[in-house]
């Protein structure tokens, strides 16, 4: 993605935008349970984070936490919160994280794992990631193993995104969906986008059998 500055959030607009993108998202079944976690970029330093264990589709303002980026998570926040700031500290275009636990997100990942990646291509819908353009282009999502040492899987991320400066997501297996974006709409726009597309890859991997 290119960089695209965008002014700093005050905590209470990013809480808006966290507890109402829960709700857009709680109820496509992107996030059961108390899943998933979401994140908005206040300025240079900070971060708005999810509390965790909350049902993110009933998320309310006192839900959201401030963390520095380049500092270890607040206390009572996902222990996944590392991978959020280590995309900020990554990508300082970023405005926003999203992470789901859709169905087809994890059983895909898992499907495809020992392929590292899940390259989707000839799908209208691609032209919604990013910076893409064409139908014909082929966008590859890597796929990381599943991991309980956060800060291990942060830095394969950090090494992967290095070589990849196009990347807007990423999977882990049996787990679910990273993604980011410009604005909080770009992140919720590359998830609904991309669980339709892993969605089609899945039908299609069904029709070929």
């Amino acid at each position: 993605m290119s960089v695209n500055p965008a002014p700093a959030a005050t905590l209470s607009e990013a809480a808006r935008e966290i507890v109402e993108v829960g709700r857009f998202l709680s109820v496509r079944n992107f996030v059961p349970a108390t899943s998933g976690n979401f994140s908005r970029r206040l300025d240079a330093r900070t971060a708005a984070v999810t509390r965790s264990g909350v049902d993110k589709g009933e998320l309310v303002e006192a839900d959201v936490l401030v963390a520095d980026i380049h500092a270890p998570p607040p206390k009572g926040s996902s222990a996944e919160t590392p991978l959020h700031l280590q995309l900020y500290r990554d990508r300082p275009e970023a405005q926003a994280v999203l992470h789901t636990h859709s169905v087809v997100s994890a059983l895909l990942s898992n499907l495809r794992q020992s392929e590292g990646e899940l390259v989707l291509q000839d799908f209208e819908l691609l032209k919604a990631l990013g910076d893409t353009r064409t139908h014909e282009a082929a966008v590859s999502i890597p796929i990381f193993p599943n991991d309980q040492d956060i800060p291990r899987l942060a830095s394969k991320v950090t090494a992967m995104l290095e070589k990849r400066t196009e990347l807007v997501a990423y999977l882990i297996a049996g787990h679910g969906l990273y993604t980011w974006g410009r604005s909080m709409a770009e992140a919720r726009r590359h998830v609904v986008a991309l669980e339709h597309l892993l969605t089609y890859e899945l039908e299609k991997m069904k029709v070929r059998r």
